[in-house]
């Protein structure tokens, strides 16, 4: 790490104890900026660094809810309002046990970069809880986001603070959520939540989003090495809505994924997953990935331990959660013969597998380039809504595809720029990071 660089981080780790997660996105990012604060020093006086790695509010608060036996449940909310230097803020609510202010801040750290890759006028932020909804009933469900709701409302806006989905919050959840807000504020405010149902003003293309945005990278980054996907075998982790819509449009563009998973273990089919069975088991029965293998028979092979990096492939698509690749399988997959990983979910490789990848010259990209497909078409959603505009999946998908090869080419001549040809974790960071810190900048000391 450049020498000016290490207090800062050494500071984010004594004021954020214990968030081992937010400690690592920081380090991730403050790693790639050398050649930046040597060719501007200006960002280093000014303490945009110190700036960007303190969220601007962090607001955490209680969420009493009536479960069905008549029972009060106690949940903890977070909503971390990280930076608006380039818009209100932006970035998804995440509702799994795992989730604390740490998780929070990494996520939204993450958005910061993510978004302003985008090109568009977002901020970011992030927020969630540590409720879990598997297991829970439609009623509980809804009487939790109506009371997470009941105090995150007055925080949030069309030009403040946008909300989406994430980990354990769907369509169903956006639009308890998004009633709720309807019905204290009195106002059909539809841009002040993405990911909401077409026929209540969302977007087409945004379930699809993430998972088609991250293989438009991965095509983008196949080009660089004159290849493609046609015929390439392909492993996705994870078997929720960007694993379904990644397997989708490599099955569209001619690759074939051969495994996914989910908690629980993972299906390797050879002769390619069958996206409409999965879809079926997962959005409409909520079932599990063994009940995907129960459907296809002997066709499929089920494994409930071990993990889906073991299945060879050529490309890997982590999409599943943070951390969930680490350096024995990265060492694993390239001994398979993969030569391309790209992050559908927020840093699931962790920093000893992208070291090996990056060794072995396998092409890596991280999920603030590869991901930001969701956001973007966020805020496509949220451009749709200010104009009371509906545009259709084809003009929707476009715009995306676009978003997704301007941010490939970004990456790659900003690394060309700044001495690191071919390293998509540099040319990310370093692209999205003089973006935001330019406009930090110009906004003087607040």
């Amino acid at each position: 790490m450049h020498p000016a660089l290490q207090p800062v981080y050494d500071e984010v780790v004594s004021r954020n104890a214990g968030e081992e997660e937010f400690h690592q996105a920081v380090l991730e990012v403050l790693d790639s900026l050398g050649p930046v604060v040597q060719k501007h020093p200006q960002y280093t006086d000014a303490a945009i660094l110190r700036r960007l790695c303190e969220p601007e509010r962090q607001i955490i608060f209680r969420v009493p809810w009536v479960d069905d036996t008549n029972q009060v449940q106690i949940n903890r909310g977070f909503r971390v309002e990280f930076n608006s230097a380039l818009g209100p803020y932006k970035g998804g609510l995440r509702f799994h046990p795992s989730v604390y202010l740490g998780i929070v801040k990494f996520l939204g750290f993450e958005q910061i970069f993510k978004n302003a890759l985008t090109g568009l006028p977002i901020g970011g932020g992030k927020g969630g809880s540590d409720f879990d909804p598997k297991g829970r009933s439609e009623g509980e469900i809804m009487r939790f986001c109506q009371s997470f709701m009941t105090e995150l409302y007055r925080h949030i806006g069309e030009y403040t603070d946008v909300p989406a989905g994430d980990i354990g919050v769907g369509g169903r959840e956006i639009g308890y959520l998004f009633g709720q807000y309807k019905r204290i504020t009195n106002r059909y405010e539809s841009g002040v939540l993405t990911g909401k149902g077409l026929s209540w003003g969302g977007s087409q293309v945004r379930t699809e989003a993430t998972g088609y945005g991250t293989v438009f990278f991965v095509d983008e980054v196949l080009k660089t090495m004159n290849q493609s996907l046609d015929g390439k075998r392909v492993v996705v982790s994870g078997s929720g809505n960007v694993a379904i819509y990644a397997i989708e449009k490599v099955h569209q563009l001619g690759g074939v994924v051969v495994a996914c998973s989910d908690s629980s273990g993972y299906v390797v089919d050879e002769a390619g997953i069958d996206v409409a069975l999965l879809k079926e088991i997962k959005d409409v029965q909520r079932g599990r990935i063994g009940d995907y293998a129960e459907a296809r028979g002997a066709k499929v092979h089920h494994v409930t331990d071990g993990s889906v990096w073991d299945v060879p492939c050529e490309v890997a698509l982590p999409c599943a959660t943070q951390n969930e690749l680490d350096e024995r399988e990265a060492t694993t997959l390239i001994k398979q013969g993969c030569r391309v990983v790209a992050e559908g979910a927020n840093m699931p490789t962790t920093p000893s597998a992208i070291q090996v990848f990056s060794d072995a010259d396998v092409r890596f990209a991280p999920g603030k380039a590869a991901n930001a497909g969701g956001v973007a078409t966020s805020a496509l959603e949220m451009q749709q809504n200010a104009s009371r505009d509906f545009w259709t999946f084809d003009h929707t998908e476009e715009r995306l595809e676009v978003i997704m090869r301007g941010i490939h080419q970004r990456c790659i001549e900003t690394a060309d720029e700044y001495g690191t040809p071919g390293n998509y974790v540099a040319g990310a960071n370093i692209s999205a990071f003089t973006h935001v810190a330019d406009a930090v900048l110009a906004l003087g000391v607040i």
